[in-house]
């Protein structure tokens, strides 16, 4: 079978499997869950080996050790597969629920009822744990799924999809509600992105290239941030010992997080006495320290920023800083240069507070708390499918929420309109 005529098998099937998973119960897509997490458990062994092989072929290709290590599936990775299907399961059940039901005046009552997207296809490199992740949360939510893993991961992803598919059998549930696909060929990827037949949304996992393809050559709408350039901003009526704590944790507690500050802004007015003190924090994590001309004159050793250093998402130990005027001015930075992911402000002004969350074009606006909490766990969504920084339909961590829609409902007794 070719690509196209294999693509358009798996998109066939999908939305076949949707139509029943729309109708499931949630006992029996708890009872899946649990039966993928047993068969993982059950399956450890193979799933090691089958591991094994991807990452040989991976050290004979020169991946990297941050990506080896990324690919791996050892023990802890394994445990953590289990614990987060089980934690699924125990998450509310999205699907089904009726909000906002009123009656109007002819008797009739109106509601909105959440329902399941469809068809989701997912599109991610290296990580295995994703296909878990993934086929959990499209699964709760009431989705079908095309699971399309890097090539790097391929033996991995398909024995992931074994335990995944044993646990549908289980539960009763088609074997198609989670699909991996199975070829390497990267024609596949073109394929899924045109099948909008079958697919209604595209989730891409994973580096800027990846999601820029995606972007720009799918069909199908896409959920998807491509940068995430976080500012923390210390206002002239902060508590400069919070904001001390705040912008160390933002961009030291992990580099290569999406949520992580890439720059770091300053009211000129507490510039001099906040700065000294986090650049000798910075300085014992090793952080690299860019900063405007005011910046400078301030500490000396940073290097000067320039205007790529506003625009760049470093994951790494580096940060640029500007002081800025006020709060307009830090506002109008981050409009201008950041990702519309998450910001911060540090202030003890709540009228101050309250103007920032308004104004901050970003899918999560903060206030006197560390970036790293855009999170869809932190956030009491018990996980999430990753971060949208688009507008429509999912802003911010996905969740299971996230993965539904809603449509209107209507319960009469008999009404006719006249």
């Amino acid at each position: 079978m070719n690509i196209t005529d294999y693509m358009q098998t798996v998109g066939q099937q999908a939305r076949a499997a949707a139509a029943v998973l729309a109708g499931a119960e949630t006992a029996t897509k708890n009872k899946a869950l649990q039966a993928m997490a047993d068969a993982i458990i059950a399956k450890a062994a193979w799933l090691k080996a089958e591991n094994a092989k991807d990452l040989a072929a991976g050290r004979e290709k020169g991946l990297d050790n941050a990506m080896l290590d990324r690919l791996t599936l050892n023990e802890k990775a394994l445990n953590t597969m289990v614990e987060g299907l089980r934690q699924v399961a125990a998450l509310p059940d999205p699907v089904g629920a009726i909000t906002d039901l009123n009656y109007r005046p002819t008797g009739i009552q109106v509601g909105k009822m959440r329902v399941p997207l469809g068809v989701i296809g997912i599109i991610y490199e290296s990580r295995p744990n994703v296909t878990v992740d993934a086929a959990s949360l499209c699964l709760k939510s009431g989705n079908a799924t095309i699971l399309r893993g890097g090539s790097e991961a391929i033996h991995s992803n398909r024995a992931i999809a074994a335990c995944v598919q044993e646990g549908l059998m289980a539960a009763g549930l088609p074997e198609a509600c989670v699909q991996v696909i199975e070829t390497t060929d990267r024609a596949a990827v073109g394929e899924l992105l045109r099948a909008r037949e079958y697919v209604d949304v595209i989730i891409p996992r994973g580096g800027k290239s990846l999601i820029e393809r995606v972007s720009q050559e799918s069909l199908i709408p896409v959920i998807k941030h491509l940068d995430g350039i976080c500012h923390v901003y210390i206002d002239d009526e902060a508590d400069l010992e919070k904001s001390v704590t705040v912008a160390l944790n933002a961009k030291t507690h992990r580099y290569g997080v999406c949520n992580a500050m890439e720059t770091l802004l300053v009211a000129d007015a507490v510039a001099a006495q906040v700065l000294p003190r986090l650049a000798e924090k910075y300085a014992e994590k090793g952080v690299e320290l860019r900063g405007c001309a005011k910046t400078r004159d301030i500490l000396p050793n940073a290097k000067p920023a320039t205007e790529e250093d506003w625009v760049t998402e470093y994951l790494a130990p580096i940060l640029s800083i500007r002081v800025v005027d006020d709060m307009q001015q830090a506002i109008e930075h981050i409009n201008q240069y950041g990702s519309h992911h998450t910001d911060t402000i540090m202030t003890q002004n709540y009228s101050k507070a309250r103007h920032f969350l308004r104004v901050v074009d970003s899918s999560s606006v903060l206030v006197n708390a560390s970036t790293r909490f855009a999170d869809g766990f932190e956030f009491g969504l018990g996980a999430e499918i990753g971060i949208s920084t688009d507008k429509l339909h999912a802003r911010g961590p996905v969740g299971l929420e996230g993965l539904t829609s809603q449509k209107f409902i209507v319960l009469g007794d008999g009404q006719i309109r006249v």
